[in-house]
């Protein structure tokens, strides 16, 4: 038996040109890294580009990334369901990162796991001091 999760509603992101809307709801647990304004590191970028490849890759459960998107972005990864056809668990490689305005980063990662590589696209971005993916596409 599997605990229920809550999923606090946050706003529709912001995207480039938009003024940001922030929301005092956040996530149950903040994914915060380093101070406020600061950029996720690499290797915090890797991990969770990592967790969702496992994810995508149905050997992990899309509950333990909850916190980690927003809502209509949560929502997408549940219809998405397997995406990743992989022999073996993913592996992902060195983040691709570009920041196209402050407070959002969009990354690309090559997720390794059989006959083929795919592609993994994500976008973060802060909401107070908390990131949030608010969209993802493989291929």
């Amino acid at each position: 038996m599997s605990p229920e999760i809550a999923i606090l509603p946050l706003p529709e992101p912001p995207y480039d040109g938009d003024r940001p809307r922030f929301d005092g709801a956040l996530a149950l647990k903040p994914f915060i890294w380093g101070p406020a304004g600061a950029l996720p590191d690499e290797r915090r970028l890797r991990l969770f580009g990592q967790a969702l490849a496992e994810v995508l890759a149905g050997r992990r459960p899309a509950e333990n990334l909850a916190d980690r998107f927003t809502e209509r972005a949560y929502n997408e990864l549940l219809q998405a369901g397997r995406m990743i056809e992989t022999g073996r668990p993913p592996f992902v490689g060195v983040p691709h990162v570009n920041e196209p305005r402050d407070g959002a980063i969009e990354m690309c990662l090559l997720v390794h796991g059989g006959d083929r590589s795919r592609v993994l696209a994500v976008r973060l971005e802060r909401r107070g001091v908390q990131w949030v993916c608010t969209d993802f596409e493989t291929a």
